[in-house]
This record gives structure tokens, sequence and C-alpha cells, in this order.
């Protein structure tokens, strides 16, 4: 009962400052609806031309291979020609505007006519990926236009018809881009589901569980302060003079902290349902559990916060690092995947990121209860760390 009787005293202090609720509430809504916004905002792709800019320099745009290697390209879902002069296009490579150049000598559009063989221009950084792409990109148009060029060449020699050139041209360069819109290879899906984006269907997958992880440490600054007070004030040090158990005193603020955590979190987690369309009742049960062990993890890392601190201020400086250092590298703001080389393998550390995982398993990749277990338990065993230095220093307060 005394361990009861010193948490609710612990949640009627805070619960009686109004600053409370607005940190514990109204900012992390405030705080989704930006991000889901931003989020939503930086994934549209509908206007946007993601192709490799190449610039086009030619001095005989009207000639019939020239048009037919432009057009070509301009319907390719990995580059973009844009017609330039030399002086400018060269110019644009530089400032790193286009990818690469590519220039189309005088005489190109005369091969069609028996003319001499004539090489396309590729100016670009041979050693880059991109460059290495434009190359390959390139080399096959322009192949597949030389063996019209044969094809209708030969053609016209068996006829005896040179008129016939141009007809027996366009049927077989025609055929070509049949082929080339035509699926020759058959791709089988190696995955169940993969989502459009990596936030799925709705940008608030990832910022609700985003900023819950993240105000879930940030709401412990006033709880964590209450530690403070009470050894400013001495209280802490008269109550260790009564009959009450140290072990009872931690397990009293503790439980103060989870609370305030769990109820946060549980709010949040209606809010999202309710208003953002984000089904954490997928999987209520998944949901609960990563709930608990993140209300213990941050309640344990708050009691170390309220045991280290010996100021106000060190409380909310402590609480900011935590905070800004488990959401930058735990995956609150973006998904690690998104990030990563080492900074992704350094996040995945993070107990921030295993509770991301866990609510990203049923929010985003529609896994069952199964796949939690994991998350929990590391988070579990975060929270029993902290429990243990909070409790280790607790006994060397004075």
């Amino acid at each position: 009962m005394r361990i009861i009787d010193l948490a609710l005293k612990d949640l009627a202090q805070i619960l009686r400052d109004r600053k409370s609720l607005l940190f514990l509430v109204a900012m992390p809504i405030i705080f989704t609806l930006f991000m889901g916004f931003a989020y939503k905002g930086g994934n549209s792709t509908e206007t946007n031309d993601n192709r490799m800019q190449i610039a086009w320099v030619d001095g005989e745009p009207e000639a019939g291979l020239n048009k037919a290697l432009f057009d070509n390209l301009n319907t390719s879902d990995v580059v973009k020609p844009v017609r330039m002069d030399k002086t400018s296009a060269l110019d644009a490579l530089q400032k790193g505007q286009v990818d690469g150049v590519v220039v189309i000598p005088a005489g190109f559009g005369a091969q069609a006519a028996g003319g001499p063989t004539v090489q396309v221009t590729l100016i670009a950084d041979a050693a880059s990926t991109k460059g290495q792409s434009l190359y390959q990109v390139l080399r096959v148009p322009i192949a597949q236009l030389m063996s019209t060029v044969e094809t209708a060449q030969l053609s016209v020699e068996a006829i005896g018809k040179p008129s016939e050139f141009a007809p027996a041209f366009d049927a077989a360069w025609s055929r070509w881009q049949e082929l080339r819109k035509s699926s020759l290879i058959q791709v089988e899906q190696a995955v169940a589901h993969k989502p459009e984006s990596w936030f799925g269907d709705n940008p608030y997958n990832q910022a609700s569980p985003g900023i819950l992880v993240q105000f879930a440490i940030f709401g412990l600054v006033t709880s964590a302060q209450i530690l403070v007070q009470e050894r400013k004030t001495r209280t802490l040090q008269r109550l260790m003079t009564t009959a009450m158990k140290r072990w009872e005193m931690v397990a009293g603020h503790m439980l103060a902290m989870f609370a305030i955590v769990f109820l946060q979190t549980a709010l949040l987690v209606i809010f999202g349902q309710l208003v953002l369309k984000v089904d954490y009742m997928r999987e209520p049960l998944g949901t609960l559990l990563i709930a608990v062990t993140l209300g213990l993890w941050v309640a344990g890392m708050g009691l170390l916060i309220g045991v280290l601190a010996k100021s106000d201020d060190q409380v909310v400086m402590f609480s900011m690092i935590f905070m800004f250092l488990f959401s930058a590298l735990g995956g609150t703001w973006f998904p690690l995947e998104v990030a990563g080389g080492a900074f992704s393998a350094l996040g995945r550390w993070m107990p921030s990121a295993w509770a991301m995982t866990g609510l990203q398993n049923i929010l985003i990749r529609g896994l069952g209860l199964e796949s939690i277990w994991t998350a929990a338990g590391i988070l579990l065993a975060y929270a029993a760390g902290f429990f243990v230095l909070a409790v280790w220093r607790f006994g060397k307060l004075e």
C-alpha cells in the first residue's frame, strides 16, 4: 500500500500542473499532425520526374534517325533527354544540372542512305554509377537503331526498290518498339507485399508511433523533477527515516512514472486509431505489449534521470539529451532502412528502435503477435538495466 500511496502522491502532484498536460498530450498531437503532413508532402511523386537528365546536342534534329533515337529515349523510364546547344549542355553538366551530355554528330542521319558510320558521343563521369548507367542505357537503343537501318537496307536490296527504304525502316523500327514495350521476361514477386512507401498507405503510420516514443521520453521531465524537489526540500531524506524501505520508495516513484508514460501512450494510440486511422487495433495485444514495455523502459530511464539530476535544469537537459539521442538514432523520425549504413547499424541498438520495430510490424508490415516478442523482450531488458542503475544510484543519496 505504501508503494501505491507514494505513486498516487506523485501522480496528483504531476496532474495538478496544467503545463504537464500540455507536454503529455497537446504537444505530441501537434507534432504528430505536423510530421504526418511533412511525410505525405515529401513522399509525393505524382509530378516528380526521377529520370536521369541528359543534355541532347543535335544539329540535325529533324533527320529521321536522329528523331527516332530522341523519341525512343524520351519515352524511357530511365533517362530524359533535354535539347540544348553544346555550350549550355557542358555548362549544365559542370553545374550538376544534368547527368551527362549526348552529342549527335553531323552525318548521323545520313547513315540511312548508306552514308559512313559515325559515333554518338557521351560526355559523363565514366567512373560514376550514373555515367556507367547512361552508357548502358544509350548503347541498347543505338544498337537497335543501327540494326533497323541494316535490316531496311537488306530489304531494299532484296526487292531492288531503293524508294522502299523508308517504309522498311519504319516497319522494322516499329517492331523494335513493340518488343521493347512487351514483357519478354516473366518476373515473379519475391515477397508477399511491398508497400508503396516506407510508411505504407498512411503517413501517420510513421508519424504517430514516432512521436509517441519521442514524447514518452520527454514527458518524464515533470515526474523526474519531483525526485529533485523532494531532495531539495529534504522530503526524501525525511522519508528515508521512516519505516518505508528504500526499494519501496524506488518502486513507488517508478510506478508513478510508468503510469504517466502508459497513460500518455494510451491517449496517443486512441487518437491515432480514431482520428488518424492508424490501425493499432489490428493487433491489440501486440500494441498493449509494446505500450507496457515501452512504459517500463522509459520509467526506468526517468528514475535514473531523477536520481542523477541535481536541479530542474539538469532534469530538462538530461531528458532532452536522451530524447534526441534515442529519437534521432532510433528511427522515430524516419525508418532506419532509409538511413542505411553505419547510422542504421548503430540505431538498431537503441531501445527506441525496438519500440518502433514492434509498432511498425503491426502498422506497416502487417505481422502478428509473434513478431512483437523480440522487441518487447529487448525493451524489458533495457528497463531492467536502467532500473538497476537507478536503484544503485538511489542507494548513494543522502
